[in-house]
């Protein structure tokens, strides 16, 4: 056990810890190419962001640089090993429906309510807490420690691209952007479109035409809102209307539909959720895709419509693909359906996110799934690759990591695995750790963003102690 009493040493230094916290929140640092410069090139808000981290280091008394103004680092100790810790400073947009101003940053009933309370500048603050009170303590150390700080992690991650292309890579390290106890194992994201390449046309052949057909805007996120607009023979209209409206309560899920310029107008509302589990939602797309195909529709559309509702209807685990994979680690995979088009004059196309166990082969995956598509007349397109990431449980990183939060918390520390994606896997041999605590809300990304400081106070505790313990 260590002999510091880590809680209090943070719990002595809270005041200018909520002062600098509060400072960094203040910063709208949403990414904004738009209005991009050579020294702000996701914006002038993010730019901001990590000045404000950078400079507060410098009068702190660490090594700071800025690595092309999209990342930087803060360094403290020496050694030919280093130990990393991984966090961002760009936030998410705010959205609308807030109690208070999104960067306030008040503090209300315990909690300090603003973007990025959670994800990711009150973890990076409490990080960066930890490395000050390892270097006020005076504590000998073998290893360099060095803060690295992103600014893109919400979007494309070029902000650790660059950083490593000029930067090494440190020996071992944490992200502190996601849950504790411990996330070890992550699996790997495969984003593409699957393009309709039929030849047949869209022809009046059938009694209804699908002008167009559109659900989702992200691969990564279950659509909660579809829309159909149709060109229906005369005298059709009442009966499909009928039978849509008998379609919503057989479902049980809410639906509108209106005449707009003689064209019949179908809505369909879903409920959204993270695409790493489809599950946890209700795929507008599909289920709109599922009441249209037994429309008597014209050759063009009939294709598509047929093959979604054959391969993705009720099926988020590829079964019906042959691509379904599962193990030990990481459990199943999982296919999420984020964004589905059609148009009469272009034909249609179905954007997937695919999260998929350690030890899958992708590769295979895709060649499978390539010969699949063109036997039916699709093509697979825009694909990317992140590998899955894994850190063996004995590894001297997740045994430290682990007596730590024991140690601190009086918890055991779980492994966990996920199907999203953190910084830690930037890192060779790094781990997803904390700072949402067991049992606590994740509120990360959506209106009223907060974190509990008493639990800042206690995940600053706990890299304290981790950052110590790693680089004694």
């Amino acid at each position: 056990m260590s002999s510091i009493d880590w809680l209090n040493e943070v719990h002595n230094r809270k005041d200018s810890f909520i002062k600098d916290l509060q400072g960094l929140l203040q910063i709208r640092s949403v990414l904004d190419e738009e209005n991009a410069t050579e020294d702000a090139p996701f914006g002038k808000g993010v730019k901001e962001a990590l000045t404000y981290m950078l400079s507060l280091g410098e009068k702190d008394g660490f090594v700071s640089k800025n690595v092309q103004n999209v990342a930087g680092h803060l360094l403290y100790g020496e050694g030919t090993e280093n130990v990393g810790i991984l966090c961002h400073v760009d936030v998410v947009p705010e959205g609308d429906g807030w109690t208070s101003d999104p960067y306030k940053a008040e503090i209300r009933d315990g909690k300090i309510y603003a973007r990025g309370a959670l994800d990711d500048k009150g973890p990076t603050m409490a990080a960066y807490y930890a490395m000050k009170i390892v270097k006020e303590l005076h504590l000998p150390l073998t290893k360099e420690i060095r803060m690295i700080i992103g600014t893109d992690e919400e979007s494309d991650w070029r902000c650790v691209d660059t950083y490593f292309k000029e930067e090494s890579m440190p020996t071992i390290g944490f992200a502190p952007d996601a849950d504790f106890p411990i996330i070890f194992a992550e699996k790997g994201i495969s984003d593409f479109d699957i393009v309709q390449k039929f030849s047949g046309e869209a022809t009046d052949s059938g009694e209804v035409k699908i002008l167009s057909f559109s659900s989702g805007r992200r691969y990564n996120m279950v659509p909660d809102f579809a829309q159909a607009i149709l060109e229906v023979k005369e005298g059709e209209q009442t009966e499909i209307i009928q039978r849509y409206q008998n379609y919503l309560k057989l479902e049980n899920v809410p639906g509108r539909y209106l005449v707009d310029n003689g064209d019949l107008v179908l809505e369909l509302e879903g409920v959204s959720a993270h695409g790493l589990e489809p599950n946890n939602g209700v795929n507008a797309g599909l289920k709109l895709a599922d009441f249209l195909v037994e429309l008597k529709l014209d050759e063009k559309a009939t294709h598509y419509f047929q093959f979604v509702k054959k391969f993705f209807v009720n099926d988020s685990r590829g079964k019906k693909l042959g691509i379904n994979y599962e193990d030990d680690i990481t459990g199943e995979l999982t296919l999420n359906a984020g964004i589905l088009n059609y148009e009469a004059n272009r034909g249609g196309k179905i954007g997937q996110t695919v999260r998929y166990p350690v030890t899958n082969d992708m590769d295979k995956t895709k060649e499978k799934l390539t010969k699949l598509l063109t036997e039916h007349s699709f093509s697979l397109e825009n694909f990317t690759d992140s590998k899955p990431h894994y850190v063996e449980k004995d590894s001297e990183l997740i045994q430290t990591l682990s007596k730590v939060y024991e140690e601190q918390t009086g918890e055991k520390a779980k492994l966990l695995s996920i199907g999203g994606g953190t910084y830690a896997r930037s890192l060779e041999k790094g781990v997803a750790f904390g700072p949402l605590f067991p049992g606590r809300e994740d509120i990360a990304h959506k209106k009223d963003e907060y974190m509990f400081i008493e639990d800042l106070m206690k995940a600053t505790a706990i890299y304290a102690q981790a950052i110590y313990e790693l680089a004694k």
